[in-house]
């Protein structure tokens, strides 16, 4: 495989202190001491980081390596001291890169490695496939292929991945159903809207199943994917014939997936999509799910609980400070407590949160840009420590950066 000859560079700000910006709000904290870093390249904009953590609790962080003519995906292993060596996932020329739709690397319960991409699969502006590649040891990869079936040259993405016993759940939002029509149309027939679908692959990249969830879902918002003892929960923003775009949910009950169920009716009517997808984080029997809305204006980020894999929710709590974008992260910290970060203006925002509906004090992580291009800072959890990843796109080539920290109570 083509391997990039441009070093990247690792630059480690050991154990320096969050700089908080001046606010007038006093409840805002500064964090506790972090390790920050930043990868970067001499010629080649570093962006769209994800994270994830393995079985065995190892951070994995992936990233696009961009050039004017050539996208490269790669990762990087956190060893508990220090980064390794970057290792190529694929390249190519035709890729589709989006600031809200990013590609991804999940860990099988084996420790084998899986990953997506999207690929343009013709001209139009919206005409692109998820790609998939698997490696056995992070060195090697497999040929990419597409991950669904239609052969259509429309809008395929959104991806999110779960290891479910030895293989992996996926879903994505699949446009199958809208070729030869604009995107996010007006149109209020169920024929030619995006569908959420899933499937079930194991490590070698064989399609075990694969179900449509829903007929018509938002066109532009990431899913969320999580396992609740056993039982698959997607969570996933809908679209009703009169353009709600409330947060649904399906869950896996008795063999089989239920209908889509509302996780709460805000009533959201919007004409176009917002790309602000939902977050689901699961414990055991305890689930939560954090999503943005903006009925009448006012945006927020909530946050709702369940102790029963979603079967039945408490109310909803409000997490931001009033000036939210959303672009929400969630992670369970322990059995009963979870940490949710959220986009406060130009700051990159998070507190603590237990089942019970009690919110911790709201700290800043980081400052950002408030514009796409600074794309969707990505939360994990490693079972000692919070990790965030962000695109930095304040200077010429943009850069990402990775904090690890202490939560604030």
């Amino acid at each position: 495989m083509i391997r990039s000859n441009i070093p990247l560079f690792f630059v480690l700000l050991a154990y320096t202190m969050l700089f908080t910006a001046c606010t007038s709000n006093s409840t805002i904290e500064q964090t506790n001491q972090a390790l920050e870093f930043t990868f970067e390249s001499p010629n080649a904009h570093i962006e769209e980081p994800f994270l994830t953590v393995n079985s065995n609790g190892q951070v994995l962080l992936s990233w696009i390596e961009k050039r004017e003519d050539l996208n490269q995906l790669k990762f990087a292993k956190w060893d508990g001291k220090t980064w390794s060596e970057e290792k190529l996932i694929a390249s190519g020329e035709d890729w589709f890169v989006n600031w809200a739709d990013y590609p991804q690397i999940a860990s099988f319960v084996d420790g084998s490695l899986m990953a997506v991409f999207l690929q343009k699969s013709g001209p139009g502006t919206f005409a692109y496939d998820v790609m998939t590649t698997f490696s056995v040891d992070g060195e090697d990869w497999s040929q990419p292929k597409v991950l669904h079936d239609d052969g259509t040259q429309t809008e395929h993405g959104f991806v999110s991945m779960k290891p479910w016993g030895e293989n992996m759940l996926v879903s994505w939002l699949d446009g199958r159903n809208t070729a030869g029509l604009s995107h996010d149309h007006g149109d209020h027939d169920h024929k030619g809207q995006m569908t959420l679908r899933a499937a079930v692959l194991d490590s070698q990249g064989n399609k075990i199943d694969e179900w449509q969830l829903d007929d018509r879902v938002c066109d532009c918002c990431q899913t969320g994917v999580a396992i609740a003892n056993d039982n698959p929960v997607i969570v996933f923003r809908d679209r009703s014939e009169t353009e709600i775009r409330d947060i649904g949910m399906v869950r896996w009950e008795d063999g089989k997936w239920t209908e889509t169920e509302p996780v709460y009716m805000d009533l959201w009517e919007i004409a176009a999509c917002p790309v602000n997808g939902p977050r689901i984080a699961t414990k055991n029997n305890n689930l939560a799910i954090a999503w943005y809305t903006a009925k009448d204006g006012n945006p927020e980020v909530k946050l709702i609980f369940s102790e029963n894999k979603g079967l039945d929710f408490k109310d909803p709590v409000k997490v931001d400070l009033g000036k939210t974008l959303g672009r929400i992260g969630l992670e369970f910290i322990g059995d009963e407590n979870l940490l949710v970060s959220w986009m406060e203006n130009n700051r990159i925002m998070a507190r603590t949160a237990n089942m019970d509906g009690k919110l911790g004090k709201p700290f800043e992580i980081a400052s950002s840009s408030e514009k796409r291009s600074s794309g969707f800072p990505q939360l994990a959890y490693d079972g000692n420590h919070s990790w965030m990843a962000w695109t930095d796109d304040q200077t010429d080539l943009k850069k990402v950066k990775v904090k690890r920290f202490a939560d604030i109570d």
